[in-house]
């Protein structure tokens, strides 16, 4: 099939969608803003047909800009944000709970007793950030009516009339038997689901349905939660590197192969993808906020935005004693203390934006090192390298300081757009099922790569530091 996909990424902050040719590579893009509203106790909500609009302006945007027809469409979706629906009519009953609502968190402390049960069966703690702690809180609070899912199942429904999840975002949301990759009949009692309709769990890719959203009739074909979507764009179908992929959040993926790994690090085990029947796993670790870290210090106007990074971090030498946990949606993995509260220390009358800057861009990346040593101690051996993805990578301040931290060469996607390339992907895959992954996967070569500038000593007294910080906040959490 030489024919075009049209590749779809709806996310926390927009959708970007791609009309992404196998010779010519991308001819086609669009962009539609969405704005999640972040309100008092951890609440953030999006209105869904803000979702679901963004989806249909940016696809138009990106076929109108292509100017021919495409072939198949695949799409990535948040994962772990949620809402309940009707699904005769589609219409919504609920705003979607964003993955980043901690609404849920007094239900979670209840099922404390299986957390680990629910580990083992699932791959996942529990914890508000994944769906169905969300899907439990909206059923004893909201409305028992219709059903209630991850976003995408909404999406795909109403686009094609479907009723179905790929595994990869089943498995985002503790419900999914991560052994044989079906619903748990004990998951879903736990969280007093078990009389819920759910979504069929299908291959990655696959002819979901058609729509004609866009205009002309267009099989879907690929489906997959964004992270996993990202690891495949990065060529990441083996043990060996990772990914970390630089959004709202911040994450990295290592994939297992085809049995997960449960470690004791605090990452997940999680479906990379299924293909063909044949899942593939991966460990997963999280850092709440990255970009959305960048605009609160835009809101305060200590810069401007995102390309202030380089331009306002450069200005000084070093973060001039500042340590910044950027812990603003509390810890993620491997701490998984939802509940605590950043740290901004270390501040004297010479501190400047610059040092504020630096400090946010070093506690970025020593969490991401953590999340790294994480990933190689379940792995039994070092990550080899780190592939990375994402607006924040046209920061190179950042990515030098990642790489600084982290011993290790970081290798810059050359498109920053890896999610989408990676539903277009599946979509390829989807509509030609001869086609292998090797084949459909485009050809993969970095943009940059940033090579560690400091020594090991040096790192390690840097990260010494950051963890410092890190233990005084947990235990100020901790304090009753």
């Amino acid at each position: 099939m030489t024919a075009a996909v049209l590749a779809v990424d709806q996310g926390t902050s927009g959708t970007k969608a791609l009309v992404i040719c196998p010779e010519r590579g991308v001819i086609g893009a669009g962009f539609a803003p969405v704005r999640p509203r972040h309100l008092p106790g951890g609440r953030v909500e999006a209105d869904p047909g803000e979702l679901y609009g963004s989806v249909l302006d940016a696809g138009r945007q990106a076929l109108a800009a292509a100017g021919e027809p495409v072939a198949a469409m695949g799409l990535a979706n948040q994962g772990e944000t949620v809402l309940a629906w009707d699904p005769a009519t589609g219409r919504p009953l609920t705003d979607a709970l964003v993955w980043q609502d901690r609404r849920a968190e007094p239900l979670c402390a209840g099922l404390a007793p299986h957390d680990e049960e629910l580990r083992q069966l699932t791959g996942l703690p529990v914890d508000p950030y994944f769906a169905a702690p969300k899907m439990a809180w909206i059923r004893r609070h909201l409305t028992t009516e219709g059903v209630v899912t991850t976003s995408d199942a909404w999406l795909v429904h109403r686009l094609t009339g479907a009723f179905a999840t790929d595994a990869a975002t089943a498995g985002r949301t503790q419900l999914l038997d991560l052994e044989r990759v079906t619903w748990s009949p004990r998951a879903l009692d736990l969280y007093g689901l078990s009389d819920e309709r759910l979504p069929d769990v299908v291959d990655a890719a696959h002819v979901v349905g058609t729509t004609r959203a866009f205009g002309p009739e267009i099989p879907l074909t690929g489906l997959v939660v964004d992270q996993q979507a990202a690891l495949l764009a990065q060529h990441l179908t083996g043990p060996g590197g990772a990914k970390c992929t630089y959004g709202t959040g911040a994450f990295l993926l290592a994939h297992t192969g085809g049995t997960p790994r449960r470690g004791d690090s605090g990452l997940v085990a999680c479906v990379a993808w299924r293909l063909g029947g044949r899942t593939g796993y991966c460990l997963d670790g999280q850092v709440y906020t990255a970009a959305s870290a960048v605009r609160w210090l835009t809101d305060l106007g200590v810069i401007q935005g995102a390309a202030d990074l380089d331009r306002v971090g450069g200005a000084v030498p070093d973060a001039g004693g500042v340590t910044f946990v950027p812990a603003l949606s509390g810890l993620a993995a491997p701490w998984w203390r939802g509940d605590v509260r950043g740290a901004l220390t270390g501040l004297g009358l010479d501190s400047g934006p610059g040092h504020l800057v630096r400090a946010l861009c070093e506690g970025l990346a020593a969490q991401v090192v953590e999340l790294a040593d994480a990933a190689a101690a379940d792995l039994g051996s070092p990550l080899t390298h780190l592939r990375v993805d994402g607006g924040l990578t046209r920061s190179a301040l950042l990515m030098q300081t990642q790489a600084d931290l982290l011993q290790r060469p970081v290798e810059v996607s050359a498109l920053p757009d890896a999610t989408a390339l990676g539903a277009g992907v599946l979509a390829r895959l989807g509509a030609e099922p001869g086609l292998t992954l090797a084949e459909a996967l485009p050809e993969w070569r970095p943009s940059a790569v940033y090579e560690p500038r400091i020594t090991a000593e040096e790192a390690q007294e840097r990260l010494g530091v950051f963890r410092d910080a890190v233990a005084a906040v947990l235990e100020r959490g901790a304090r009753p």
